[in-house]
């Protein structure tokens, strides 16, 4: 019997792709995470591999490289990617990687048969089951009665300072979240330079204890971390988390930014002290504050964050490509009789879905909302929201404050008001209670622990 490994994340695709395989006659071991997927395939030897590219633990490329690492051992396996990015760039790196054939999802059944037909069987090695734990770290309650949340950089793609920008500010993307003495930045654009500054007027000396938390390391999400002050303070202690890049490392792609052809200073030689840590869930804590990620539609490995604090949810998802919710298209019509792809939009409706249950009922969601309907149709699959399906997703998931984020370089103080008044508007038509407003440098907003609803009394 030919034997086949899945590694897939999501139970729902899992489920078809194995009930499919084995009606087929394959013999199927699943895994829901990197790690254990490339034991299963170490373990029964199998002919060929359908691997996701965006899971906890080892994601897709590595766990492409670590099956080539194998040699004659494990070289010939058929190495199947199946994956929501149809961006160019990570089918390149997915194929460089090891990857024998890379399959954008919605994926047709008939598909895989068509690759698997030409597979030839080999017997698996042995008749053992696998499984791993994955326990989530308990969370630890903080004794603080709010959460503070402070936008330090809010543009995305590169700082555009200037007359223009002078309301909504021009830094790239950084936001500070405190949680009593805990102290949160999501992101390191060019915004963390002034946080870092006032870190060190605030602290005076003592001191500073962060943990920054990266979405991922495009340019303008990490180009301000050589200008971060504290981290060039002896005595500061800096932890940096974030998720294995496509390519390197996380260490490899912050240290390339501050290599001596471009930066003066190397990573290796700050005075504070760094330490820069790999993620391996989707479910961790910073300091006293529980987190979860969740991996999102953009080019790379890239997460969004949730911070769970007294005052509720803050949901941070600065670069998500929001799939598009049916809606009329400015300038297109639609010929009679014809209708959209009915697989694509089922997918498209089951990724979103996700987002909106991760940030469901959040006191505050900050999300990519970086053009306007009329931009987007030009600009579709780069990885970037529209406003209106940004909007969409938060009456979705009914968050109380949704701030508008990542804010396009070309966009100008007033071309950002008539944004938030379009998306006031989409709220009004719904009938809505969500607030929404559009991301400020040295905006602040302080969410308070919520009373407890007395139980009713007896009767």
């Amino acid at each position: 019997m030919r034997t086949l490994v899945v590694i897939d994340d999501e139970p729902v695709i899992r489920e078809m792709l194995v009930r499919h395989l084995e009606a087929q006659g394959w013999r199927v071991f699943e895994a829901d995470n990197g790690d254990e997927g490339i034991a299963l395939v170490g373990t029964h030897r199998p002919v060929a591999v359908l691997c996701d590219l965006l899971m906890p633990g080892t994601n897709g490329f590595n766990v492409c490289r670590a099956i080539r690492a194998r040699g004659d051992e494990l070289g010939n396996i058929t190495i199947i990617v199946t994956t929501g990015s149809s961006f160019p760039a990570d089918r390149q790196n997915a194929l460089e990687a090891g990857a024998t054939h890379y399959l954008v999802k919605p994926v047709s059944p008939k598909e895989i048969a068509a690759i698997l037909a030409s597979v030839q069987a080999r017997p698996c090695d042995c008749d053992c089951d696998c499984s791993s734990e994955n326990a989530a770290p308990r969370p630890v309650r903080s004794e603080a009665d709010s959460a503070r949340v402070r936008f330090w950089g809010v543009r995305g793609s590169i700082a555009t300072p200037g007359p223009d920008t002078v309301r909504y500010g021009g830094n790239t993307t950084c936001v500070e979240v405190r949680v009593g003495e805990d102290i949160v930045v999501l992101d390191a654009g060019t915004g963390i330079r002034l946080l870092g500054e006032e870190l060190r007027r605030e602290f005076s000396g003592r001191q500073v204890k962060a943990h920054l938390l990266l979405t991922h390391t495009h340019w303008d999400h990490i180009q301000g971390l050589p200008f971060f002050g504290p981290i060039h303070d002896p005595g500061s202690c800096i932890t940096v988390l974030g998720y294995e890049g496509a390519r390197q490392s996380l260490l490899k792609t912050l240290s390339a930014q501050m290599d001596s052809a471009v930066f003066p200073v190397g990573l290796d030689q700050v005075a504070g002290g760094l330490t820069v840590r790999e993620l391996h869930g989707l479910e961790f804590r910073a300091g006293r504050v529980p987190v979860q990620a969740i991996f999102t539609h953009h080019p790379g490995i890239t997460l969004g964050y949730r911070l769970s604090t007294p005052g509720g949810g803050v949901v941070f998802m600065p670069d998500t490509e929001v799939l598009p919710y049916p809606r009329p298209r400015p300038g297109k019509t639609t010929p009679p009789g014809a209708t959209a792809n009915e697989d694509t939009q089922n997918f498209n409706t089951y990724k979103n879905q996700l987002l909106a249950e991760f940030a469901q009922g959040a006191e505050l969601f900050i999300c990519d909302a970086q053009y306007t309907a009329e931009e987007y149709e030009g600009r579709i699959g780069w990885g970037h929201s529209c406003i209106d399906d940004t909007v969409h997703l938060a009456l979705q998931a009914r968050v109380k404050h949704l701030i508008l984020f990542h804010h396009d370089p070309t966009h100008n103080d007033d071309a950002i008001d008539r944004i938030v008044e379009h998306a006031r508007e989409i709220v009004a038509r719904t009938g809505g209670s969500l607030r929404v407003d559009a991301a400020a440098e040295g905006m602040e907003i302080v969410l308070h622990r919520k009373p407890r609803t007395p139980a009713p009394a007896p009767v």
